[in-house]
Formats: C-alpha cells, sequence, structure tokens
C-alpha cells in the first residue's frame, strides 16, 4: 500500500520513485520532472537519471528535469543546462561549457565543491563573493542582468538565439501523436473498470460497514413502525406514509460517504486526467455502474427486512415495485453527490453543495410541505425534486392497492383521503412516469458529473510568496544593508555558533541503544509470495550511540530503515513490536520525560495551515519553554531561531497546505526545524532535513544544525544525497543497508579518509575516484547488488571488526550513568501550566478559524441561504392566527424539524475536514510534549461557541421573521437558546466521530448513522406517543426530540384558547399536541436542561477520545 499521514506505506522516497515511474511508462517522448530526487538517496538518483538518459540518447525521448541537489555523478549525466534565477534564464546550453561561462565572468568553482552548487550558490548576493577568482580586481556583486546580458553575448547564447530564429520547416510532420490517449477507448474503459474494483475490494471495509448501518437501522425502522394489529384505518395509513418518507430519506442520507470518497480521489484523478491517462468518461462511468451492486445489495437489504415487519401491502410483485424504486433512489444520490462534488472540488464547499441540495430535495419532496401547501408560484419546485417521483411511485404502490380501498365518511378511500392531503393523489401510471424520472434524474447527474470533471480544471495553487526582502526593494528601501546584516555561506561559518544554545541553559545528555530490534505484521502481499513468518523484522540488532557536541548522520539506501530507527529511538512508532536497550544518559529511557528534553523534526513537514511562520515558531516556544522564562528572552530567541534558519523574510506568511499555497517544500522544511529548535532540547532528530530542498537551502539548514551541535546538544540526522560539503560536515556516521543491518558506525575523518579506508579495505571494493562525492560512493559500494558481486555480508564484516569492538565498549561505557549525574525528573508533565496550554492553543485556534473562511464563512452563508429558502417556501405559516387545522400545525412542526436537522447536519459535516486536517497536526505536537490533549480539545471546543451564536443571530434576523414567529422577548430568547445548543451539539457530534473513527470515510458512515437516528426518532416522522414502548428510550436519548419539543412548546403552548379543526372537530391545539407529540409546558424546564447537557455530553467524549485515542499508523 502507498499510504498517507495516517495510514502506514511506503516510504517518502519509494512514493517519489512511484510517481516518477509513473509518467515514465507510457508512449509520452517528452518528459517535464519536477524534482524528482526529492527523499532518494544519492545512489538511486543516479540510477534514476541514467535510466532517463538512455530514454533520451537511445530511445530519442524529450527529458526536462529539475534538481535540487545533484551530486557531481549526476550533473554530469546531463548534456544541457538552464540556469535561472529570478525568473530569467542565466545560462542554457552544453554542461561541458557553463563552468567556462562563469570563469569569464569572474568567477570559479572551487576544487572539492559540486558544480551544481557552485551554480546555485554564485547567484546568491549573499555568498557569490567567496567564488571571486580575479584577485587584482575589486569585486562588486554581479547581478542576475548582467549575467543575462554576458550570456546573450557569448557564443552559446548566439548559437541559441540562432536556433530559435529557425522557421519551423513546412515540410516536417508537425503531428508529435495521431491520439490524444494510448488505448483504444474500449481498453480504456476495461483499465478503468478494473482499477475500480480493485480499490472497492482495498475498501471492502467501508461497503460492508454501510451494509452493516442498512442492516442496524432497517431492524430499526422495521420495529419503531411494526405492525402490530390488522385495521388498516387512517392512523395507520399515516405511519405507512412516514416510514415510506423515512425510507427515502435514509437512502439518500446513506449516500453521503460517496462525497468523501470522491473527493479523496479527486487530485490523482486531475494529474491523470492532464496526463492524458484516460479522459474524464473512462473514470465517470465505472464510477457510476460499479456502485450499482452497492445500491442494489442495501436496496435489497432494506426491503427484505422492512417490507414485512411493517405491514406493506402483501403482493409479491408490490415489494418488487417497493424495491425498484428505492434501489433507484439510492443511485440518484450517489449520482448527486458526486455530482456537487466535480464542481465543488474541496470539502467544505462540497458539504455546502450537498447539504443544500438534501435540504432542496427534502422540502420539496411534498412531505414536509405538501404540494397543496407549497405557493402557487412555487409549486414547480415540486417537479424538480427526485424524492418527489420517489413519493408518487412508493405512495401509489402502497395506496392504490384493494386493502385501502375502505370508503370513508366524506366519501372518499382511505388510501385516496391519504394522498390527497400531500398532494399525491395521481393515477397507478405515474408509477413508471416516476420510475422514468429517476432513470432520467440519473442519467442528467451522472452527465453532469462528467462535464463537470472534463471542464473544471482543479483547485488553483499558488506558492509565489513576496519575501520581506523583495518587499523592501518594492518600498524602495535600502536592501543592501539587510543583505550583508546575513552570515554567507562559507566553510568556516558552518563552525560559528549562535545564540542558540547560550541564551537559555540545557544539560547535554547522550543517547545509547543495544540490540534494537523491530518487527512489524509481514503485508498480506508478503505473505502471499511465500514469505513464511508472521512478523517482517525492519530492524537488526541496531548497537550505537549519539554523544553530545557530536553531529552524526544515518545513511543508506532508500527503504533501508533510517526512518524507522529514529521513529523506535524517539519513541514514535504506534505499532509492532520493539526490542532492545535504550538509555538517556546512562538510564533507562522514560518516554514522558524524553520527550521534554529532545526534538523531533518529521520527514513529512506538518503544520497547522492557517497560522503563519511567526506564529507557529511562538506556539512551540509558548509550550516548551520554562515557564519562569523571561517573555522578551522568549521572544529574542524566537527572532534568532528564524534568523538562523532564515525564515524571517516570510514570517508573516500563512503556512498553508502542501502542494497548494503558502510555503514552499523548502521552507516547510525549515519550518519544521524551527519549531523544534525553540524548544531548546538537549536531544534532537531530524528526518532528512535537507530533502526538498535546493543546495543553498540545504546549506543553510545544515549550518544551523551544525552550530546546534557545537553548542553540545546532541544531533542525529537521516539524509539522502548531500553533497561532498554537508556530508564532511557530519561527525560521526551510521551506515545502514537494505533490511535494517549496521554495516559501519564511526568518524568520518578529514575529507571522509576513515570511511574509504574502511571501506577500501574490503577486497574487491573498487578506489573512490578523484573529487568523487564520497557519499556517492559509499552507497555505490555498499549496494545490494555489488554486495552480491562481491558475495560479502557487509552486516558480518562490520560485526567482526575491530571498529565494532570499539563501538560496542563505548556503548557499554555510555549505558553506565556517571556517579554526579542524576535521572531526568520533572515536576509535571508539560513545560506549562493547563490554563496556559489552553490559552495557547485557543490563541491557535482562534487565529485558523478566523483564517478559514471555506470553513466558517461558508456555514454563515449556507444559514443565511437555508433561511432564505424556509422563509420563502414557509412564508408567515408560522403566525399562530395562521394555525387553523391539522395540516397546518403538522407543517410549522415540519418547518422545525427541518431548520434545526438539516443546518445541524451541515454544521456537523463541515467541521468533520476541519477537525480532521488539524489531527495530524495534533499528533505531531502531542507526541513533542507540548500540551495535555485536553487542553487542545477544550481550546477546540471553545473556539466554536462564537461561531454558532452568529450562526443563529443570522437565523433570528432573516428566518424568524419570515416564517412569522412571534417578536417578544420571551419567545426570542427561548429561540435562542434552544437553536443555540441544538446547533452547537450538533457540531460536537461531529468532532465526536471524527475522534472515533480513523478517517473521513468511516466517519461520514457513523456521522450518517447518527443523523438518520436523530432524524427517525425527533419526534416530527413518528410522533413520541406513537413510538413503541421499547424504543422509546431511544427517543428520549435524542437530542433532536428535545429541541422540537422545546421550540415548539415556547412559540405555540402559551395560548390556551387557541383551537384548530381535526377531522371536522374543533379541539384545543394544547390538549391536541400534548396528546399527539408529547409535548407540554411541563416539560420545558426537563427539556431546557437536556438541551443543555448534550453539547457538554458531546464535547467531553471528543475531549476523551483525543486524549486516549491513537488513529496514527507508523
Amino acid at each position: 500500500m502507498v499510504g498517507d499521514a495516517m495510514r502506514r506505506g511506503i516510504s517518502g522516497g519509494e512514493k517519489k520513485r512511484l510517481t516518477t515511474g509513473e509518467m515514465m511508462i507510457g508512449p509520452s517522448k517528452a518528459l517535464f520532472m519536477d524534482e524528482i530526487s526529492t527523499g532518494l538517496d544519492s545512489s538511486t538518483t543516479f540510477q534514476v537519471l541514467s535510466c532517463l538518459q538512455q530514454l533520451a540518447q537511445v530511445l530519442e525521448y524529450t527529458v526536462l528535469v529539475s534538481l535540487l541537489q545533484p551530486a557531481p555523478e549526476t550533473y554530469e549525466l546531463f548534456d544541457d543546462i538552464i540556469l535561472m534565477a529570478e525568473g530569467k534564464i542565466v545560462y542554457h546550453g552544453p554542461r561541458s561549457c557553463i563552468l567556462n561561462f562563469f570563469e569569464s565572468c569572474g568567477f570559479k568553482c572551487p576544487r572539492r565543491k559540486g558544480a551544481a552548487d557552485f551554480l546555485q550558490e554564485v547567484l546568491s548576493k549573499k555568498d557569490q563573493e567567496q567564488f571571486w577568482s580575479l584577485g587584482d580586481e575589486t569585486y562588486n556583486f554581479v547581478t542576475v542582468d548582467h549575467f543575462c546580458e554576458r550570456f546573450k553575448a557569448c557564443n552559446v547564447g548566439e548559437n541559441l538565439a540562432m536556433e530559435l530564429l529557425k522557421p519551423f520547416a513546412k515540410a516536417h510532420n508537425s503531428a508529435l501523436s495521431f491520439s490524444i490517449y494510448s488505448l483504444s477507448k474500449w481498453e480504456l474503459l476495461r483499465v478503468c473498470f478494473a482499477r475500480e474494483f480493485l480499490l472497492m475490494k482495498r475498501n471492502a471495509f467501508i461497503y460492508k460497514s454501510k451494509s452493516l448501518q442498512v442492516s442496524l437501522v432497517a431492524a430499526l425502522t422495521g420495529t419503531v413502525f411494526l405492525r402490530r394489529h390488522l385495521s388498516d384505518d387512517r392512523t395507520r395509513a399515516n405511519s405507512y406514509m412516514s416510514s415510506l418518507f423515512f425510507a427515502l430519506i435514509f437512502l439518500i442520507v446513506n449516500g453521503l460517504p460517496e462525497i468523501a470518497m470522491t473527493l479523496k480521489r479527486l487530485p490523482v484523478f486531475y494529474k491523470q486526467r492532464d496526463c492524458c491517462f484516460y479522459p474524464a468518461w473512462a473514470y465517470a462511468i465505472p464510477a457510476f455502474f460499479t456502485k450499482i451492486p452497492v445500491s442494489l445489495v442495501e436496496s435489497i437489504i432494506w426491503t427484505c427486512i422492512t417490507y414485512y415487519l411493517i405491514g406493506y401491502a402483501p403482493q409479491a410483485s408490490r415489494f418488487f415495485r417497493q424495491l425498484l424504486v428505492l434501489f433507484l433512489m439510492h443511485s440518484t444520490a450517489l449520482s448527486l453527490f458526486r455530482c456537487v462534488v466535480s464542481y465543488c472540488q474541496t470539502a467544505p464547499v462540497s458539504s455546502v453543495g450537498s447539504t443544500l441540495s438534501l435540504l432542496f430535495i427534502l422540502l420539496c419532496g411534498g412531505f414536509v410541505i405538501p404540494r397543496t401547501s407549497m405557493p402557487n408560484w412555487l409549486k414547480w419546485v415540486f417537479w424538480i425534486s427526485p424524492m418527489s417521483y420517489g413519493e408518487i411511485s412508493l405512495t401509489g404502490n402502497e395506496f392504490l392497492t384493494p386493502r385501502w380501498k375502505k370508503v370513508m365518511v366524506s366519501g372518499d378511500t382511505i388510501g385516496k383521503s391519504i394522498l390527497m392531503d400531500r398532494g399525491l393523489d395521481f393515477s397507478s401510471i405515474f408509477y413508471w412516469i416516476s420510475v422514468g424520472a429517476l432513470i432520467v434524474f440519473i442519467l442528467l447527474l451522472n452527465i453532469g458529473f462528467t462535464i463537470g470533471l472534463t471542464t473544471i480544471r482543479p483547485p488553483g495553487t499558488s506558492q509565489a510568496l513576496v519575501s520581506r526582502d523583495k518587499l523592501t526593494i518594492i518600498q524602495g528601501k535600502d536592501f543592501e544593508d539587510m543583505v550583508n546584516k546575513r552570515p554567507k555561506l562559507s566553510k568556516a561559518n558552518m563552525d560559528t555558533p549562535n545564540i542558540i544554545g547560550k541564551a537559555i541553559p540545557f544539560k547535554p545528555l547522550a543517547i545509547s541503544f543495544r540490540d534494537v530490534n523491530y518487527y512489524v505484521d509481514a503485508p498480506m502481499a508478503t505473505r502471499e509470495k511465500g514469505y513464511a513468518g508472521g512478523k517482517l523484522q525492519l530492524l537488526h540488532n541496531i548497537t550505537g550511540a549519539f554523544e553530545p557536541g557530536v553531529l552524526s548522520v544515518i545513511m543508506g539506501v532508500t527503504g533501508a530503515g533510517k526512518t524507522t530507527l529514529l521513529d523506535v529511538l524517539a519513541g514514535r512508532k504506534t505499532e509492532g513490536i520493539i526490542e532492545g536497550d535504550i538509555r538517556i544518559g546512562g538510564y533507562r529511557k522514560v518516554q514522558e520525560t524524553f520527550a521534554r528534553i529532545s526534538g523531533y523534526c518529521e520527514q513529512t513537514d506538518v503544520h497547522a495551515p492557517q497560522i503563519t511562520v511567526w506564529e507557529s515558531v511562538v506556539f512551540s516556544a509558548w509550550l516548551r519553554l520554562p515557564t519562569e522564562m523571561d517573555p522578551e528572552i522568549r521572544h529574542d530567541f524566537v527572532k534568532e531561531v528564524l534568523e538562523t534558519i532564515e525564515l524571517d523574510e516570510v514570517r508573516d506568511t500563512l503556512v498553508g497546505l502542501p502542494g497548494a499555497n503558502g510555503l514552499s517544500t523548502e521552507q516547510r522544511k525549515r519550518l519544521t526545524i524551527a519549531i523544534e529548535l525553540v524548544s531548546n532540547p538537549s536531544i534532537i532528530f531530524l528526518d532528512e532535513p535537507t530533502s526538498g530542498l535546493d543546495a543553498r537551502a540545504a546549506a543553510i539548514v545544515m549550518r544551523a544544525v551544525k552550530n546546534v551541535a557545537v553548542t553540545g546538544r546532541t544531533v542525529a540526522c537521516t539524509i539522502h544525497q548531500p553533497s561532498i560539503e554537508i556530508f564532511e560536515a557530519f561527525d560521526q556516521l551510521m551506515l545502514i543497508k537494505r533490511g535494517g543491518k549496521l554495516i559501519y558506525a564511526g568518524p568520518l575523518g578529514h575529507n571522509s579518509c576513515k570511511v574509504i579506508q574502511y571501506f577500501q579495505a574490503i577486497p574487491g571494493v573498487p578506489m573512490i575516484k578523484e573529487n568523487y562525492n564520497p557519499s556517492t560512493w559509499m552507497l555505490e559500494v555498499t549496494s545490494p547488488s555489488t554486495e552480491a558481486y562481491l558475495g560479502v555480508d557487509l552486516a558480518q564484516i562490520y560485526r567482526e571488526s575491530s571498529l565494532y569492538k570499539e563501538n560496542d565498549a563505548m556503548v557499554k561505557q555510555l549505558m553506565i550513568p556517571s556517579p554526579e549525574t542524576s535521572d531526568l525528573h520533572f515536576l509535571t508533565q508539560f513545560p506549562q501550566k493547563f490554563w496556559e496550554q489552553f490559552k495557547a492553543c485557543l490563541w491557535k485556534q482562534c487565529l485558523s478559524h478566523w483564517r478559514s473562511p471555506s470553513y466558517n464563512l461558508v456555514r454563515i452563508v449556507f444559514v443565511a441561504l437555508s433561511c432564505l429558502l424556509f422563509g420563502v417556501l414557509y412564508w408567515q405559516q408560522g403566525n399562530i392566527e395562521h394555525i387553523n387545522d391539522q395540516k397546518g400545525l403538522f407543517t410549522i412542526l415540519g418547518s422545525m424539524y427541518c431548520t434545526t436537522l438539516y443546518i445541524g447536519i451541515k454544521n456537523s459535516q463541515a467541521v468533520m475536514p476541519f477537525v480532521s486536517v488539524e489531527r495530524p497536526v495534533m499528533y505531531r505536537e502531542r507526541f513533542a510534549g507540548m500540551y495535555s490533549p485536553w487542553a487542545y480539545s477544550f481550546a477546540q471546543l471553545a473556539m466554536e461557541i462564537p461561531y454558532v451564536a452568529v450562526q443563529v443571530l443570522v437565523f433570528l434576523f432573516i428566518a424568524y421573521p419570515m416564517i412569522g414567529y412571534e417578536w417578544t422577548a420571551t419567545k426570542l430568547l427561548w429561540f435562542f437558546y434552544t437553536m443555540f445548543c441544538t446547533l452547537l451539539y450538533f457540531l460536537y457530534l461531529g468532532m465526536m466521530v471524527v475522534s472515533l473513527t480513523p478517517n473521513s470515510q468511516l466517519a461520514l458512515i457513523v456521522s450518517s448513522m447518527c443523523f438518520i437516528t436523530q432524524n427517525l426518532m425527533a419526534g416530527f416522522i413518528v410522533p413520541g406517543p406513537k413510538i413503541p414502548k421499547w424504543w422509546i428510550w431511544l427517543y428520549h436519548m435524542a437530542p433532536t426530540s428535545w429541541t422540537l419539543n422545546v421550540l415548539f412548546t415556547t412559540q405555540f403552548l402559551y395560548n390556551d384558547d387557541k383551537n384548530i379543526m381535526v377531522s371536522g372537530e374543533v379541539i384545543p391545539m394544547t390538549s391536541f399536541v400534548k396528546n399527539n407529540f408529547g409535548y407540554s409546558r411541563d416539560l420545558l424546564p426537563l427539556a431546557a436542561v437536556m438541551l443543555a447537557i448534550f453539547p457538554v455530553l458531546f464535547g467531553t467524549i471528543f475531549a476523551y477520545n483525543v486524549a486516549k485515542l491513537n488513529f496514527q499508523r507508523r
């Protein structure tokens, strides 16, 4: 499995190779590849680029590659070089001529420096001077524009200009390809079908969960509407009408998980569509047809369980006709949600679009508002709601049977009377007309889905930032002074410590470990290939140590186990079996204490997207530095860290989402390091700190890391493809081969002499070439292919070497505590008190919410739009003077049911992706020991309160007067209180469900189960007094039942003189409502208390789950 941030899968380097391989396989003759070496070791990068070189030279491919830190041997593979700076081409021509060009400009590449590193640094104002070769002339900064002019004037530039001036040969066949896609239409469809079935198989748990959910809700529905007597009277007919309506609602809402599943796949679809893997229709058709079995199975389950429990018409033909309609309604719902996602594209907007669609379908479907009660100028909307046709066909299928032919006093049959009340009195032929209409809806929605996938561009990305330096130039300030204040990149400067470690005291500590093993469950694919054991060993008896003041590096080929070792030592693994002895300062490691004195920069840069660089680092410092520290010292420390990592230029920039907006890859990497550095750790682990960085940015980062080590801290890094300078900045090397076996641990020596001597002493190992990168040579001579060619086991050679014995003796010594030292101990688990943690988390949540208009503004706009819709459809029907009969009362109760349920569901759906995005960040911060999960949870809960209050105020100002509710202070306050508690408990319910589930798809399934239960037990579809006694407890547990109770009671049950017409008889409204719905003023105090209890209960469960559950698999 590829995996993601929450699911364990292949390594970062393997993912990058997978992306490269995906693009190389196919008929494309032009390959454009951006930073394909990120996450790969230098040996693997060389192999990949060698393959691309063969494609270019042998098969005549056109290959354009951008690289960040190419090793010299990788750089030598290229024929032409395009060097860019400030959006301008500085050089474009043969690789062999580029160094001569810069020598002609007065700059020379040093002997032990890679040409690629030189080319990136020579254009930088901060680093250019060190390469000046004309000693007899005064150095002045050479601008990019000057280099461009020199290039145009040189032979290479002139030749390029002449080549571009040549006209296109008209005789040449200009068609690069005669077909857009590699396969025929039939083959494209077949391959996409095969992939859909494979994904369904991999997501079998989701579909099994949905089937179980359908079974449980069907059993609940069947027993709620259970036929307990044989009489077919009007009361029973109303119950049947409600049960049919609920069946439609359930099968529509049950399609909501399709939103998350489609959204998750959209980025991959857009990539493959734009690369002409397949057209949109080849994706859309299988997406529809593969869901037909799902719709069929769920409809069969529902119909088989409910049909005879409820006691519908006993004829077999009626059973299958109901099954057909439910199947079509479920297919319509899935098609609708896929269509909405194809146009909305993002989770917040899709949530709004889907909920508005649901609301429209529900309100115009003929049950909540009967067709006869709709305003005349709006009755046409009844015919554009799919639910209308579902209602017509299902009710006609049931109420036009002989059992409902009994004639009433009015002269109409019971069936005809029920259908007339709802405006559904159509002839039997309308069953097939409705079936045809639903099929047309399915076709139109899938056509719309296909058009959306074909025409809509993927969500725009923007990572263009204006730095503070560039802004200074724009504002006309003195840029020269700002630049001169920055340190230059030079080898001498790599050894210059700064304020880090001087301003704040810390305790130097060594970490030692012996015989560390790590096992995970063998993947199913591995077992199918004949792997006998149930466990897969990823680390084999790793023994070593990292000492204070020593900069250590862990290296190995991609997938060797470098990150795994760091995760095990740092205590970040959440599954698997760890064996071995790990000690800190000679004492056994205690994870809670270790988190206080350590920092871990993960390979994946996980940050809150809606806060700035400065705020991210301040937040870390606020929570991780000692309480007694003076705020000014903390502020200065944060400022110095940002300057050291060179992030102060973008300190006010929002972090953003990876690959979408905000910081670039290398800026995110430096932010990760800055967040850990401000914690003032004694031990710091950095996993791939230079991955995704260009040579200059990597040098900046490694200079900062070197400075940290010089202060006496213990620093260990994993690294893939270091330049010579970066590699030789390390003091100690730990080399791991594939399979997690140690093959070298010891010093590098001057110019890597110790490492070179060790491996060249092994018979058959080739000598290193002059000026060759030692790290690349080392990885090449220790690769599995070289090891197999030499017929040796490098791990065994190391275990038998004198170096291993020296290391073993050193580890034994470090594992014995010094007499003058004591074990680490802190009075509190966290650096800050609980209240301080809460304030910091609330501050961060406040910033994130305020800068998330796609979440907060969208849900407020949704409330405003919903209010307008409610106000138009229920115009003045809430005026007590207009409620004169049972139908009017039922209609206004329906308005309360719709407003509370569907605005509440929207709140719940909107918060789920927001909390899901924050969850990986919370896991990182919790592992780092920043705060108690309870403080984080309570801050997140508290931050939602003002936004919910705004939603309620919007409702009060728009829908309240339009519907015609009474404007009195008491009723306004009751309405505000009720709606506030309702929207809050729905929102906290969504947060609670996310905290209970590992992914968004399962969260939507669980939440839809909750929504359906609250829908059924709200007291509208089935009034409380009519619910069977074995389910009455569930009615009282449903929050929506208390909401409707309070809303209706406070609005209409304080007028004892109000009478209504019921079946030709005038009776007091209070007595009718009490007998039929169970609402009365006596229950109001209890109902008000229950409304306050539910948000507290759901919020507490959310906080408990956040504290106790961890769904991150590492």
